[in-house]
């Protein structure tokens, strides 16, 4: 592989596939890696991924990571309680925090990026994030970069480049680099349509609004 090669952690929603687009801008090779961890969407979120990465012909990992569904207590597993509809933010998100969750993706992602010759694992945290998810903050993105850097010897490195940007604004970007949304996954409920109640679904149509773009979602409500 070549040395300038990005692993790009990916969902299969807005922000992780602005990050796959971002990604092919920015290095000669990418790659993507996706986790199977349990939750409501999680087979929609991965539908959307896998139709995203072989429209690009881009390589597409998916890792089981089972044991997070299993052992672990958050409403976003199907182990867990009813999704919260309203607003995105921290007091009424905070059911859908699923321990560490980033932490353990991306100690696997930086490990096959290692093993496979990547030179960078990109993930698409944002600043909607922040008060709600603590693995999505600066303060975690700053310390594992230091971890994945040290634990491989300098050969990975932790890219996030829309840490310190709104979800509008990555959508806008997303927008200029050619990504088609209407593949992309949100709802944190997983049925056949966004639910359009939900915090994700009400995130999502925010983003679009502030971008000043078309949503191409379709919604329950």
């Amino acid at each position: 592989m070549d040395s300038r090669h990005a692993l790009v952690v990916f969902s299969g929603g807005m922000d992780s596939a602005t990050a796959l687009w971002w990604a092919r801008r920015e290095f000669p090779a990418v790659s993507a890696v996706s986790f199977s961890y349990g939750s409501k969407h999680n087979a929609r979120e991965l539908a959307a991924a896998d139709a995203i990465c072989r429209k690009l012909n881009i390589p597409r990992l998916e890792i089981p990571l089972d044991f997070i569904g299993r052992y672990f207590h958050s409403s976003l597993l199907k182990s867990g309680g009813d999704i919260p509809e309203g607003a995105y933010d921290e007091t009424n998100m905070a059911s859908t925090v699923v321990p560490f969750r980033n932490g353990i993706m991306l100690a696997a992602a930086a490990g096959f990026a290692e093993d496979s010759g990547c030179s960078a694992v990109i993930l698409g945290n944002h600043t909607g994030d922040h008060a709600v998810y603590p693995d999505c903050r600066p303060e975690f993105i700053d310390g594992m970069a230091r971890a994945i850097e040290a634990g491989t010897g300098g050969k990975v490195k932790l890219l996030s480049p829309f840490c310190n940007m709104t979800k509008g604004q990555i959508a806008a970007l997303g927008a200029e680099l050619g990504v088609d949304f209407s593949l992309t996954w949100s709802c944190y409920n997983g049925r056949e349509k966004h639910c359009g109640k939900c915090g994700t679904c009400r995130e999502r149509r925010d983003a679009f609004r502030e971008a000043g773009l078309p949503d191409p979602t379709v919604y329950e409500e």
